[in-house]
């Protein structure tokens, strides 16, 4: 399952260091999340590292 980012990103940068797939990137006013590309981080980590990281919980599972 992929996630999204909503309307409520502070367009901080913490999530996309941390995307094992490289599926996160910088939109014009906030980061985006590419669901083509996004494994959920199985394989990679326990939990959804964008979720982990994120400061204003805009990050969730579609």
């Amino acid at each position: 399952m992929a996630h999204r980012i909503t309307e409520e990103c502070t367009y901080c940068g913490a999530c996309e260091p941390e995307c094992p797939v490289n599926a996160i990137s910088a939109g014009e006013e906030m980061y985006v999340i590419d669901e083509d590309v996004c494994v959920d981080c199985v394989g990679y980590h326990d939990e959804a590292a964008c979720v982990a990281v994120c400061p204003v919980d805009c990050i969730y599972k579609v």
